[in-house]
Order: structure tokens, then sequence, then C-alpha cells
């Protein structure tokens, strides 16, 4: 399934999901993990705990912020390929990013585990058949399915490494302490 084929997305997700090549979506999310490898990690350490803004969250936080959505996320995909009939609850990401000490971590830590989420919930999507992969279930933001979960987690680490890169990086070339 690709990313023109998802039917049942909420709004609130396109802005993610467009950032994802139209591919299957099992390719989409071995694209994901390779783009781990791509990360400028001393330019990352560099910046270390800057944010570009007051109140913003550091990359160390951004990196934490993505596995716990993947996490998250996964979940829903099992649930949701599994026919469950409960509407998902809502978290609060402000509030798991507080609890999750991210800045207590190493950025190899965070990077080494986002790539086993990533690898965990693509040998997940290889046990699907199509027909989990069209099933939809109700979370915080309305219906959707197991199919677009995948591409939601792609892009959102795309929205995120593109934050990274606009946001972040341009500090490198400021004073950085």
């Amino acid at each position: 399934m690709k990313k023109n084929d998802l039917k049942d997305l909420p709004d609130y997700f396109q802005k993610t999901v467009n950032l994802c090549d139209d591919a299957d979506l099992l390719k989409v999310l071995e694209i994901s993990i390779h783009e781990l490898s791509l990360i400028d990690l001393e330019a990352w350490k560099t910046i270390g705990d800057n944010v570009y803004a007051p109140g913003k969250w550091t990359i160390k936080d951004i990196l934490q912020h993505l596995i716990d959505c993947t996490r998250i996320f996964a979940f829903r995909a099992l649930s949701f390929a599994r026919n469950e009939s409960q509407a998902l609850p809502v978290f609060s990401e402000d509030d798991y990013a507080i609890e999750a000490n991210a800045g207590l971590r190493s950025f190899e830590d965070l990077i080494t585990e986002l790539r086993a989420e990533y690898t965990s919930l693509l040998y997940m999507y290889k046990s699907f058949t199509p027909e989990m992969l069209n099933r939809t279930g109700m979370s915080f933001k309305g219906k959707y399915s197991v199919a677009s979960i995948a591409f939601i987690v792609a892009g959102h680490q795309r929205w995120h490494f593109r934050t990274i890169g606009e946001r972040y990086m341009p500090l490198l070339h400021q004073s950085v302490s």
C-alpha cells in the first residue's frame, strides 16, 4: 500500500503524511530507518541543550518524543489490526517530554533506541495481512487505518528532522555554549 492509497486519514495527520514518499509502506519505514544514519551527530552534540526559542524542546527531547510516539502508534497499529473496538486514549506529548528526562541520555542511546523502535515497527508491519492494513480504529484525532500509521510515523520523523535542520542547525553559526 502506498501513501496515495490511504483513506480515512484525519486532517491533523496530513501535514506529516504528505512528507512521505509515495512508496510502499514497508519501503517508507525502511527509509525512516536509513535516515537515522544520515544524522549529523557531531553537529547535534555541538548544539546540545540549546533551543531556537524559549520553551522549545532540545534535540534530545525531540528524539525521545519520536521514540515515545513510535511506541504509542505501534500500539495503535497493533490494536487496530486486531480489531480493537475501543477508542484509544489521548496522551500529552508535553507531559511525556517533561517526564522522560531525555537530557540525561546520550544522543547515541536515543538514536539506537529510535532505530530499534522503527525496526520493530517494520517487522510488525511485515506480519500484517492486507486485510489488517485496511482496518481502522478510533483515537484522539479521529478514525484512521493501520496502514496510515506507518506513514504517520515516518512523516513525523521527517517533520521533526526538517525542524531540526531549519531551526536548530542555524544555532551552530551563533555562539553555542
